[in-house]
This record gives C-alpha cells, sequence and structure tokens, in this order.
C-alpha cells in the first residue's frame, strides 16, 4: 500500500492520538514483542483497532532495525496464519512506512464476526489493553453474544443437519484450497471438522445448542435449505441492452454463493468485452478481475438479513449491482481515504481460502486499478443502506466483437478436445504454448476447472503428480 493509500499523517495522527482501545504500540525493534498475539486477538475478539510496530508506549518513533524487518514482516505473517497461535487464524497485512528516517510497521486489525484465541487464551481490549477472560464465564458469554447479535451470519439453526448441506460442494471447495495450497489442512479435515474449523457449525450462548450458522447455510446448503432459512435470497442477473423495458438475458439465482459466484461470473463473461492487456508482461484478463472484485463483493459483504434482493445489472452505457448492507459509515468511497470494515468475515475467510477474495481491502484498489485501464472510468463505490457499485462502459468495445474474444473461445475448444484423453498439466501448457507455469495455472487452468470444463483424473489428491486432465465432452461420454 502508498503513501496516497495509507498516508503518513494518518499514522501520525494515530501516533498522537496515543494508546487506547483501539491503538496499541510496540516497539520491535529487532524482533517481535512476545505479546503481539495477544493485542491481535483482543482486537480481533473487540472493535478492532490500529497496531504499530516500533513505537514505544509513550508514543516515541523508535523504528525498526532494516536488517530485522523482512524477517519480522514473515514471522507475523505465519504466526496469524497458524491456528495454533490464532484459533481461528485471520490474514492481516502489514504497511510499512518511514516516518523521520525510521521504518515502521502499520497494521490493520478489523472486528471479527467470531470469538478468537490466542495460544488457546481468549483475549478482550479495554482502555488498559489485553486482558485475558478466558475463565470469566460471564465475560466469555457476553463476548459470544455480542458476536452473535452484531452479524447475522452467525445466526446458528440448531435444527439443521449436516444431510441438510450438499457434500459435492464442500468437497470442490476443500479441492479449490489444495489448488491454492498443497498441505492445506481441510484436505485431512471431515466435512464437519473443516465446517468447525471456519466457525460454521458453533455454539449458541443464547439457547446452549449447537448448530450450522447461516454463513454455513448460505454457503453449503441445498437449494430448498436456503430458501427455508432464507426466503428472500436472490440475485437477480440482468442485460438490458435492447429490450431496454424488460430484458435480453436474465439469471434469477437461488443457489449456494460458491454456485451463485459461477453462473454471475458467466454471465458476465457472456455479455462483457475482455479487452487485450498487459501486466508485467504477461497477458491477464481484466474482465475477469473486475467481475472477480463486483461479484465477491456482493456475495461477501450482503447484509442477508434484509429482504433487499441483490442486483447485477449490464444495460448499454454501464455496469451495476446494487445489494442490501449493513453500512459503516455514508457516501462515496474514496480508495485514498477509507477503512475496510468486515460484513460477513466467515463468508469472506471461506472465499479467501479458496483464492476468490484477497485481504479486506485489496478489492477496493483493485477495482480502480483495473476498472480505470478497462473503459477509461473510475468505478463509482456508494456505501450506504443498499451498497452500489456502478461502472460507465462508454469506453468499452462491443461485447464479444473483438478477435480476442473469439481466440479464447477458440482456445477452450482447442484444450478440450486435446483433452478428450486425459493429460497433465505440463501437457496441456505445453500445447497451449504458455511458458510461465503460475500464470498458465491461474489463468488458463484454474477457470477451466471452475467452470467444469476439465476435471481431474485423481480428485482427491488435486497435487498429486500423477495428476492428468479430462474434458467435459469425455465426461459425458464415460
Amino acid at each position: 500500500m502508498n503513501e496516497a493509500e495509507h498516508p503518513y499523517s494518518k499514522i501520525k495522527a494515530i501516533i498522537k492520538q496515543g494508546k487506547g482501545l483501539t491503538v496499541e504500540f510496540k516497539e520491535c525493534n529487532t524482533a517481535l514483542n512476545k505479546d503481539i498475539y495477544e493485542t491481535v486477538c483482543a482486537f480481533l475478539n473487540r472493535f478492532g483497532g490500529e497496531l504499530l510496530l516500533g513505537v514505544r508506549d509513550d508514543g516515541v518513533i523508535t523504528g525498526i532495525v532494516p536488517e530485522c524487518l523482512h524477517q519480522i514482516k514473515n514471522d507475523f505473517t505465519t504466526a496469524v496464519n497458524n491456528p495454533q497461535k490464532i484459533s481461528p487464524s485471520f490474514y492481516l497485512s502489514m504497511d510499512e512506512a518511514v516516518i523521520d528516517g525510521k521504518t515502521i510497521l502499520s497494521i490493520y486489525i478489523p472486528e471479527s464476526s467470531q470469538v478468537h484465541r490466542c495460544n488457546g487464551k481468549i483475549y478482550d481490549r479495554n482502555e488498559d489493553g489485553d486482558f485475558n477472560i478466558t475463565d470469566n464465564h460471564n465475560l466469555v458469554s457476553a463476548l459470544y453474544l455480542r458476536k452473535q447479535i452484531g452479524y447475522s451470519e452467525n445466526t446458528i439453526y440448531p435444527y439443521t443437519e449436516l444431510a441438510d448441506l450438499r457434500p459435492d460442494v464442500i468437497a470442490r471447495v476443500r479441492k479449490m484450497a489444495l489448488l491454492q495450497s498443497e498441505n492445506h489442512p481441510w484436505g485431512a479435515m471431515s466435512d464437519l471438522d473443516l465446517l468447525r474449523s471456519v466457525q460454521l457449525y458453533r455454539k449458541d450462548f443464547q439457547t446452549g445448542k449447537d448448530g450450522f450458522t447461516l454463513a454455513a447455510i448460505l454457503l453449503f446448503g441445498k437449494d430448498e435449505t436456503i430458501l427455508s432459512v432464507v426466503p428472500h435470497f436472490r440475485i437477480d442477473a440482468i442485460l438490458r441492452r435492447d429490450n431496454i423495458d424488460r430484458y435480453d438475458d436474465r439469471d434469477d439465482i437461488r443457489t449456494n454463493l460458491i454456485e451463485s459466484y459461477d453462473r454471475l461470473l458467466r454471465f458476465g463473461e457472456k455479455h462483457l468485452n475482455d479487452p487485450f492487456y498487459l501486466e508485467n508482461g504477461q497477458r491477464i484478463s481484466l474482465r475477469g478481475h473486475i467481475l472477480r472484485e463486483v461479484i465477491s463483493n456482493i456475495l461477501i459483504h450482503r447484509e442477508y438479513a434484509n429482504a433487499f434482493p441483490a442486483k447485477f445489472v449490464i444495460d448499454r452505457e454501464k455496469l451495476f449491482t446494487e445489494n442490501s448492507n449493513k453500512p459503516h459509515g455514508y457516501g462515496m468511497i474514496d480508495p485514498s481515504h477509507f477503512t475496510p470494515y468486515p460484513k460477513n468475515p466467515s463468508i469472506a475467510r471461506l472465499f479467501r481460502e479458496i483464492g476468490r477474495a484477497d485481504e479486506l481491502g485489496s478489492g477496493v484498489r483493485n477495482l480502480f486499478k483495473y476498472c480505470k485501464a478497462y473503459c477509461g472510468h473510475d468505478p463509482q463505490l456508494i456505501e450506504q443502506d443498499i451498497f452500489k457499485f456502478i461502472l460507465p462502459l462508454t469506453g468499452e468495445a462491443t461485447p464479444q466483437a473483438t478477435p480476442q474474444a473469439t481466440g479464447e473461445d477458440e482456445r477452450t475448444k482447442k484444450i478440450m478436445n486435446y483433452c478428450l484423453n486425459p493429460r497433465t498439466r505440463e501437457e496441456i501448457q505445453e500445447f497451449t504454448g504458455y511458458k510461465d507455469r503460475k500464470h498458465f495455472r491461474l489463468e488458463i487452468l484454474q477457470p477451466l476447472l471452475d467452470k467444469g470444463l476439465l476435471h481431474p483424473t485423481i480428485p482427491d489428491k488435486l497435487t498429486s503428480p500423477k495428476q492428468k486432465y479430462y474434458s467435459a465432452k469425455k465426461r459425458e461420454n464415460l
């Protein structure tokens, strides 16, 4: 994050404010303070906060020794993603700043919808610092209740059973996580253990009963389960270019969030052009990057207790979306002066684990970056009770009319025909002429797997050196 996105003046203002309920300083000159993770845990459990490393308790900037900076960053990132240290783990990023010639690290920690533990203990925050409440039953119960009431995704449905969820979708999510990290712990977990690990099955401290949360049902529920629990759940995808009174194309989506993402992505790919664009010497899909952020925003940040239907609309002049929202501020979002706030952290975390979302706040920065390149306009993101995203399309070419789009369709057909006989990743990559393995996996292979056009021959061990892929055409003939 650069200075424009996180001005030094803001850091100086935080230091001037001094330590308190939402501000903490740690000296960390050559290594991380041992109690830093207790502070992270306490901020997650309370209201969130700003953690500055390289600053003394009295606000004096001492700085981090430059030779130790890389190791400190690496140690922190490893620890907060380790469930043995912070449970459940939580992705956080560090921003580097040099003030008065001294390097400090700034970490924004949002409030979490879950109760977190550090080394097995529960910490909360007050004006005096972090305190261990593990053995105080009243304070722990109050903390759980506050989290459950504040986030509708945590609502527990004790009579929902594992049979009311879709095991095929859970299996697919497990495979997607393994594609992101071959040693992902979900690979060795049962379905119920996986759901427990991300707090989608938990205890209701009002009734004392255990059960699946609303987030679990939205992510993995059978269609009838979802509509029984949230009867108003719907996402309306509409194309309105010629028939502006009704629509030219429409998809009425009422299914789990994993497949809702797929259907919205297919709808956007069907009706939006994808101009040629290079980033760092590699061709990337601007359309794909924009749709990824827009669709993730609709699904992750929606307030599902509100009956307002989500909308994804493409018309002659713009792409715009609307979804119900629990706002933390009102008005236009400025990417250089905004504080990200998690709306459904459990849903967001699962999307990050499967590669469909990044760190909190990165989506806004990505949208401004890629939308400008896509059509020459900045998007509008309007925070209010109904969150709105608007992207003018006046600089965009006619949908699906460019040779690039046709070329992508031809490439997909060739790959599917080539994979009528199972092929390794190396064989497919060589066949398509791509040199960069990472780019091929992310931009070519993974989208084909996500769309169900290719299938792994060893689905239970995606990272197997014997793994091959075959096309949907072959599967239809089996």
